[in-house]
């Protein structure tokens, strides 16, 4: 997608804006305008970042992401089949997550939702992906359960540690 002709279209209004100003202005909208390119290009790919996790958030099993080539945009929808693993709903061994529940008295819907940026290896993506595809979620959806349920209780023992569960040892062996 190629967000050229949209920056170019506001410099233009910018630059007709400044023209009942004379030429001192049109020359200072023009130089303004400039600067602004990278600003604008921003602006516009965090909008378009929004709509596609708003749009995946509403799609159930697809997901919409938008990726970089260059300087442009590549917005990119995948349709994910759920596959649940043979005999577990677990993402990958060891792991549980619960399942969604209701958000708490103080998670209510009118919460201001903040935006983060995640970055993860390609392959823990996919990981997450399958995982959340798994118990047909967005992968949105897994992650913030995933971060509550790790907020809420005692974080994921280390894979060389073993934690005491009843008369049961659980943990990782190598």
């Amino acid at each position: 997608m190629d967000i050229t002709g949209y920056v170019e279209h506001l410099r233009a209004d910018l630059v007709a804006v400044a023209a009942s100003g004379g030429d001192a202005m049109v020359d200072a909208a023009e130089r303004l305008a400039t600067s602004l390119d990278a600003a604008i290009r921003m602006a516009l790919l965090e909008a378009l970042s929004d709509a596609a996790g708003e749009i995946t958030a509403a799609l159930d099993g697809t997901t919409v992401e938008v990726r970089l080539r260059g300087r442009d945009p590549d917005l990119v929808v995948t349709v994910h089949e759920p596959t649940p693993a043979a005999g577990s709903t677990a993402p990958f061994p060891g792991a549980a997550l619960p399942p969604p529940t209701a958000p708490a008295a103080d998670e209510g819907d009118d919460d201001v939702v903040a935006r983060i940026t995640l970055r993860i290896p390609e392959s823990l993506k996919q990981r997450a992906e399958a995982a959340a595809t798994s118990v047909r979620q967005s992968l949105n959806t897994w992650l913030v359960d995933a971060v509550r349920a790790a907020a809420d209780g005692e974080p994921p023992p280390s894979p060389h540690t073993a934690r005491r569960v009843g008369t049961q040892l659980s943990g990782w062996a190598r």
